[in-house]
């Protein structure tokens, strides 16, 4: 059962174009969804249909639009089957690492269980790396080579370390912009074109903010102006 006041969105797929035409398995997969939501003050905010091979993880625009979907409605992704999403172990940590939600209607805490595991195998290795990292540092130390880069330590330093961040924030910005540039786009093609009106829409919408907030016309100008770029 969804929790209350959640926010979801639903993501279907079959993997032939025969499949897709007849709606064989797609029933299946949304009565697994309606199953799931029944109860609670839920809200589906979309669903996407995808034809196409769960082992083709590089090439799904539908799942891309359900996850920039997720991240404009900051919504949980929902599939009715764990192997609906996909079978690649790599792709289900990149969803965690992206901070996406998701559940998997047949294996409700598979987001926890399953997705954890994954990434503590991942982090076990990681550790082991840096365990030999440090070691084979150690032993360079102890035959007399200077370790570190004492350029980092200078105001220059520090000032590439700020431009760093800055650089790493404003891909950020980007990538919302790109999110919403589908959203926006369709706004203005249905005559929303001022940036008030394009602010009132996307809270009328339930789209929050990068913070959470509600859109004012300065943040809506900000986001144009990332998308000219």
């Amino acid at each position: 059962m969804a929790h209350q006041t959640s926010r979801f969105i639903a993501y279907y797929r079959c993997s032939t174009a025969k499949q897709g035409r007849s709606g064989l398995g797609l029933d299946a997969q949304m009565q697994a969804v309606q199953d799931y939501l029944n109860g609670g003050q839920w809200e589906l905010v979309g669903e996407h249909t995808e034809v196409e091979s769960g082992k083709r993880s590089d090439n799904r625009p539908e799942l891309a639009k359900a996850l920039a979907a997720c991240r404009i409605h900051k919504a949980t992704l929902l599939v009715a089957k764990l192997d609906r999403l996909a079978r690649n172990a790599h792709f289900l940590l990149g969803l965690k690492d992206a901070g996406i939600e998701f559940i998997c209607c047949d294996m409700p805490s598979a987001n926890r269980l399953t997705v954890g595991v994954m990434a503590m195998v991942a982090e076990e290795e990681g550790r082991a790396v840096s365990i030999r990292t440090k070691q084979a540092l150690a032993a360079c130390k102890a035959r007399g080579m200077v370790l570190g880069n004492p350029k980092n330590l200078t105001a220059e330093g520090r000032i590439r370390g700020a431009q760093e961040g800055n650089r790493v924030r404003s891909m950020k910005a980007k990538a919302l912009a790109t999110d919403l540039l589908p959203v926006i786009t369709a706004l203005q093609d249905n005559g929303f074109t001022s940036l008030h009106g394009i602010a009132n829409q996307l809270n009328i919408q339930g789209i929050p903010t990068t913070r959470g907030g509600k859109w004012q016309a300065i943040q809506v100008s900000r986001v144009l102006a990332r998308m000219a770029v």
